[in-house]
């Protein structure tokens, strides 16, 4: 939703009266490059100051990036808890210290295997020891905070590195081929996963060491790589003034949420932070409150029966 109210666009882009762009817009984050400066990008593009992820990608990772624009930033925190899907590689034969492509290779253990011995049926067994809820161990490389001080900074300082391994949910990880060493899969994870860890894991499973040599996110939640949008296309759009035809549909920001559609005095009252019954029959905590098929005005909380108390105010 694009709404007439703050500043001029740059010169050159179509835009010419002060906007505020309010939204979800998918990247299709090319590699090389941090999930901060895909927002950097977007904040210039679009010229709008608001702009956050919802969920990093490794730079050496490409695909679903969702981005939340203007008022939507304050989404973020309903986004916590999404399962991803992704289609990647496995070169197996050596590890390396960041679990990926990027990082420099590790001195093999002693006793390791020859990847030519490996098979696809005992890949794919090893493979699915690994699903369900499991406990994994972060990568040194990571942003998982040591005494407030991300591990990937004490790793490059080389300096101990302390991490607990955590409870993730793989309900997917399937090796589809395997050949000259290298190995493609699909897997879906919960959030929280690190899908490097589970490349690198495997190698120590099959004593050949391994690290992920390439990965795309398909999916995240209900957004799917087919609605993602490149650089260039974002470029287009906002050139052509149509950035709205490609930020989701106000009515498929949060679906897992119970929706309701309430009368002009009801959003009054929201937009003034007051308590409101609303049509609303579910058990649900929260919900989304939409003044017209395309604005969302509010998510709000319940108090008791239909009374609900907004939570966080859009508009």
């Amino acid at each position: 939703m694009i709404s007439h109210l703050r500043r001029s666009v740059s010169p050159g882009l179509a835009y010419t009266e002060e906007t505020i762009m309010n939204g979800l817009l998918i990247i299709d984050k090319p590699a090389g490059v941090t999930s901060h400066d895909v927002v950097a990008r977007v904040r210039k593009l679009c010229q709008e100051r608001s702009v956050g992820h919802l969920g990093t990608l490794d730079p050496m990772a490409t695909g679903v990036l969702p981005l939340a624009l203007g008022n939507h930033t304050r989404l973020a925190q309903f986004y916590g808890e999404t399962r991803k899907s992704y289609d990647g590689t496995i070169r197996f034969g050596f590890a390396t210290d960041t679990y990926d492509a990027d990082g420099d290779p590790v001195e093999p253990a002693a006793g390791t295997r020859d990847t030519q011995e490996l098979t696809l049926d005992e890949i794919r067994r090893a493979a699915a020891t690994f699903t369900g809820r499991i406990r994994q161990m972060p990568p040194d490389f990571s942003a998982k905070k040591i005494k407030g001080v991300p591990a990937y900074k004490l790793a490059r300082k080389k300096q101990e590195i302390e991490l607990e391994a955590v409870e993730v949910e793989v309900r997917r990880f399937e090796v589809t081929g395997f050949s000259d060493g290298l190995a493609s899969f699909e897997a879906e994870v919960s959030s929280g996963t690190y899908v490097r860890s589970l490349a690198h894991d495997l190698g120590q499973k099959l004593g050949v060491g391994a690290h992920l040599a390439s990965l795309r996110r398909t999916k995240v939640g209900e957004f799917e790589i087919a609605e993602a949008v490149s650089f260039d296309e974002l470029e287009r759009r906002i050139a052509a003034s149509d950035v709205e035809s490609i930020l989701i549909h106000p009515r498929r920001v949060l679906q897992t949420m119970p929706a309701v559609t309430a009368n002009e005095e009801q959003v009054a009252f929201i937009r003034n932070g007051r308590a409101v019954n609303l049509p609303e029959l579910s058990s649900s905590e929260l919900v989304r409150v939409y003044a017209s098929q395309r604005e969302l005005v509010a998510i709000c909380r319940r108090i008791a029966g239909t009374l609900f108390q907004p939570k966080v105010v859009l508009s």
